[in-house]
């Protein structure tokens, strides 16, 4: 039977994936408490449709720091994509580009930045920065990701060191021998003394800098005040510290803080199109997808990942109608409660 949902894609990524790799994508940190709250701070939260407006013609198009998407979800970074498929982020790549979207390349990928920009040719892409311990292996990616017209830069701030995923610790998770990752960071090889001023390091490459991880307002603020030209509210998919606020419970928190000076971007948890609606609501510009493209991935590729996108894109313009929105930027707070 074909999927019909993001939930039927979980289903047959966990029949498909050997359990190595379906430990690593499925887990969270400590007792998955996190994890688990990133789903339920969705079905906490209603919608408030309004009726009798004109829905006749329903677009999901938006723009993204000034880039033009089809719909309001990107693809999240997310590490070896080759445990997944053999195509790996290629194909992830390559849907992306299809549905319209951005992705987002992580610096622990199985493919180089220049094996994915030449995948999806003219494909708006950004590039994910985790800053290791020799920072010039970072230094490397992010030039090649500069002369490979990635456009914007996303620093990970959540990860000085990895979360307690007691999932990888049980099943003594190992990345396969066969697979070559652009960034090693499963050594506890990152740069523990990153600061804000790292921030304004990175802005000199001339891309635009999204900081991804931020859960509160005074942290929003301070990335406002080093020149973020966006924030990610993310807990990593509760990958990391067990016990913080879903993405969704933090976002308008964040979106106050922000005051209009960065865009708000939303990542963790997000499996339907409501889901999406429920976080434009709140503030956020769009949201990024990682475990939900995956699934798709692992199932069928690159023609699963862009199922997986064109189902929630079927999923958010329904919900659009219903709502009784034309647009993304008709979606306000006062249809959410």
């Amino acid at each position: 039977m074909a999927a019909v949902n993001v939930w039927d894609y979980e289903r047959l990524a966990e029949q498909k994936l050997d359990a190595n790799a379906h430990a690593y994508f499925a887990g969270g940190a400590g007792d998955e408490v996190t994890l688990r709250d990133n789903l339920a701070a969705f079905e906490r939260r209603k919608l408030r449709p309004r009726v009798l407006v004109d829905v006749s013609s329903v677009s999901t198009a938006t723009t993204i720091l000034g880039t033009d998407v089809a719909l309001p979800i990107l693809i999240a970074p997310l590490a070896l994509q080759r445990m997944a498929h053999p195509d790996g982020e290629l194909a992830t790549a390559r849907a992306a580009a299809a549905a319209g979207t951005i992705m987002c390349l992580s610096t622990a990928a199985t493919a180089r930045p220049a094996e994915v920009a030449a995948a999806a040719p003219g494909a708006p892409r950004w590039f994910q920065v985790y800053v290791l311990a020799d920072r010039s292996e970072t230094e490397d990616l992010i030039e090649e990701a500069v002369a490979n017209e990635f456009s914007a830069l996303i620093l990970t701030v959540d990860t000085p060191f990895l979360g307690r995923r007691e999932r990888d610790i049980r099943i003594d998770f190992q990345v396969p021998e066969h697979l070559t990752v652009s960034g090693d960071i499963f050594g506890g090889r990152f740069d523990t003394g990153l600061s804000w001023r790292d921030l304004e390091w990175l802005g000199g490459y001339g891309l635009p800098v999204v900081v991804k991880g931020i859960l509160t307002a005074e942290d929003a603020r301070l990335a406002c005040e080093h020149g973020a030209a966006g924030v990610v509210v993310s807990n990593h998919g509760g990958r990391q510290l067990d016990g913080v606020s879903s993405s969704l419970d933090a976002l308008e928190e964040v979106v106050e803080a922000v005051d209009g000076r960065a865009e708000v971007l939303l990542d963790g948890g997000v499996r339907r199109g409501t889901d999406v609606l429920k976080a434009l609501a709140l503030g956020a510009r769009a949201v990024l997808v990682g475990r939900a493209m995956v699934w798709g991935l692992a199932v069928a590729g690159e023609e699963g990942v862009l199922d997986v996108l064109r189902l929630l894109q079927q999923e958010v313009e329904l919900a659009l109608g219903l709502l009784g929105c034309a647009s993304p930027a008709d979606v306000s707070r006062a249809h959410v409660q």
